[in-house]
């Protein structure tokens, strides 16, 4: 399994860093049994997991309750816990028990959104004992103030914000850094001038890393496709060819069998 140490190690290596959104425990052990570096439980779980409109509805309680059953499923991968919407912006002593829900159901690290008014915290959750990882750009968590889903860093002047934001992170503490929704040219200038290892999503390919959600990249999420998403099965497909063909059989008298019926056989030669 990795450690916070290992990040760095692979992008001076060039080793590209595997990441992946993970929810529930059937899905954990899954993960665990591939190559993926890491895991992320993230607060999109409000939507692709409860069906929220977006990630402001993720709570505390709903983030640690997903963590604990990733954390049992997937006990070989390092996995990050995001703190959700306002839990790391209250008072001191509240943010600090948010942070201790999330580790104590089994994250090994924390991720949280943005920079301003989050370096001392960093600085703190640092120096306490919890790895952070930072998350710029496109930050989900404020999408009612961005006006929507929308690439970050096009201009000058917000590209400039966006590379000073990834180093005063780095200098926080944090050991790794997500960028989300920028604009590939910019997200390899910010690679390239920080020394911790990036991990994007709608970022390109010069980031030490990718990360993409579980449903996204399976095909399950049929209503949200963004230009980043590359889908490696048609899994909506399969899933509901399934389901149909056991609706199939079960009508026909297909299913069960004597091969799915127990005292089937000794009935069978009885007779």
């Amino acid at each position: 399994m990795l450690n916070i140490l290992d990040f760095g190690k692979k992008k001076h290596k060039g080793d590209k860093i595997t990441m992946v959104t993970c929810y529930d425990y059937t899905s954990a052990v899954l993960v665990n049994r591939t190559a993926l570096d890491c895991i992320l439980v993230g607060d999109s779980l409000a939507m692709t997991m409860h069906g929220f409109e977006t990630t402001v509805s993720a709570t505390t309680e709903m983030m640690a309750l997903h963590t604990a059953a990733v954390s049992r499923g997937a006990k070989d991968k390092f996995i990050v816990g995001d703190l959700p919407f306002l839990s790391y912006r209250k008072a001191l002593s509240d943010n600090m028990e948010a942070v201790q829900t999330i580790m104590q159901a089994g994250a090994h690290a924390v991720k949280l959104e943005g920079t301003s008014g989050n370096v001392g915290f960093i600085r703190h959750l640092v120096d306490s004992g919890v790895p952070v990882m930072g998350h710029i750009g496109l930050t989900p968590q404020f999408v009612h103030q961005l006006g929507g889903y929308r690439v970050q860093g096009k201009t000058g002047k917000a590209a400039k914000q966006l590379l000073q934001d990834a180093k005063a992170l780095e200098e926080a503490g944090c050991f790794a850094l997500v960028l989300e929704c920028v604009p590939a040219p910019l997200a390899k200038k910010i690679t390239e001038e920080i020394g911790i290892a990036t991990i994007g999503i709608g970022a390109g390919a010069d980031t030490d890393g990718q990360v993409l959600v579980f449903q996204d990249l399976l095909g399950l999420n049929t209503d949200f496709r963004p230009k980043f998403v590359k889908q490696y099965m048609d899994g909506a497909d399969l899933v509901t060819g399934a389901l149909d063909s056991y609706v199939e059989e079960v009508k026909t008298g297909v299913f069960p069998d004597a091969a799915y019926s127990f005292g089937a056989e000794k009935v069978a030669q009885t007779a």
